[in-house]
């Protein structure tokens, strides 16, 4: 804290903060590591427990990476340490990469969730989050690429994915859960967006997403028998949530089947003062509701109007409408009319 106090940041669940008397309910530890450190972190040199000070940057010094040192959150707190993360976004920190080791089981599923992966160091306990300028990562919701391995996560475009999510949602719910089919396939895939999620380039679960006036709902997460020992559940989850962010939404809403509660809370839902609960297709459910920070880069009025009209959830990228303004106006539809009469 005293070579850096953006060091440690505390967490509180919204609901139950008192800006009167700030109290925080857990905490994010970070050390920023300057090249030195960063070295010795890779090489298994360092002594997290107690780094030396040469080896650290200072509170106006851009750090070379930030290795996440120690996270309490315990529950629906878990949703919260994300959002330390957006908040490491001023041009101090923007772009610096992060680093954790996973103390336990419980603390590697939470690096998975939030999108570290396991690198190949000198220990092979490494966990990664690339977020620095050598080619930005894609969001989470758009990382498939044809040919590739692990766990992706595309948006539906087209009638062969939509096909795709319907067959997976058959084998989950009509197969598995015995779900009448006019109660599966409700009238409402039409008006939302869809998320597939890949193993390599296998379709391994779905998500549904639908949008309201001040909230999105999630739904419909659906994950094959034969990939449910994977993280693509959480993958898929933490898509939408992303997906939902990035186009404004801060009040993310969900049915969540009463056993399943524990996992929805990971992410930041919680069952909410007044919350309803309710019975359909022979499963008991409970709402739950997430209120989340704003996205930084959040699309709304005053964008580039050409980010506006891009494909669903490529927002990040130029398209086809994009590419089209190279060509000189020529009101070809107009001209002709003109031509005729």
């Amino acid at each position: 804290m005293s070579i850096n106090p953006d060091s440690v940041v505390a967490i509180a669940q919204r609901h139950k903060f008192n800006a009167a008397q700030p109290r925080g309910e857990g905490f994010v530890a970070c050390l920023m590591l300057n090249a030195d450190g960063l070295t010795a972190l890779k090489d298994g040199t360092l002594d997290t427990a107690e780094p030396p000070v040469a080896m650290l940057a200072g509170q106006h010094e851009r750090p070379a990476g930030i290795y996440v040192w120690a996270v309490y959150a315990r529950r629906r707190l878990a949703g919260g340490v994300s959002l330390v993360f957006d908040r490491l976004s001023s041009p101090t920190y923007r772009g610096v990469d992060f680093y954790a080791r996973a103390a336990t089981p419980e603390g590697a599923d939470l690096l998975t969730t939030l999108g570290f992966t396991l690198r190949n160091t000198a220990r092979g306990d490494l966990y990664h989050f690339g977020r620095g300028p050598k080619g930005d990562p894609a969001p989470p919701y758009d990382s498939h690429k044809p040919g590739g391995t692990g766990i992706s996560v595309a948006v539906a475009r087209n009638l062969e994915d939509l096909s795709r999510v319907i067959a997976l949602r058959a084998a989950v719910y009509m197969g598995e859960q015995a779900c009448p089919y006019e109660e599966e396939f409700d009238g409402n895939d039409l008006s939302a967006t869809h998320l597939i999620g890949y193993v390599g380039d296998e379709p391994a679960g779905c998500l549904r997403i639908r949008f309201f006036a001040d909230f999105a709902k999630i739904e419909r997460l659906a994950v094959r028998a034969e990939f449910r020992n994977t993280r693509m559940a959480f993958a898929l989850v933490r898509a939408g949530i992303e997906l939902a962010r990035v186009k404004g939404y801060r009040r993310l809403y969900g049915h969540a089947q009463k056993r399943l509660v524990g996992f929805w809370s990971r992410f930041g839902f919680r069952v909410f003062e007044g919350a309803q609960e309710l019975v359909f297709s022979d499963f008991d459910y409970i709402e739950m509701l997430m209120e989340a920070e704003p996205h930084p880069q959040a699309i709304g009025l005053g964008v580039d109007p050409y980010v506006i009209i891009r494909p669903e959830g490529r927002w990040h990228r130029a398209g086809a409408l994009d590419r089209s303004r190279s060509r000189a106006v020529t009101r070809p539809s107009v001209d002709r009319e003109v031509a005729a009469r």
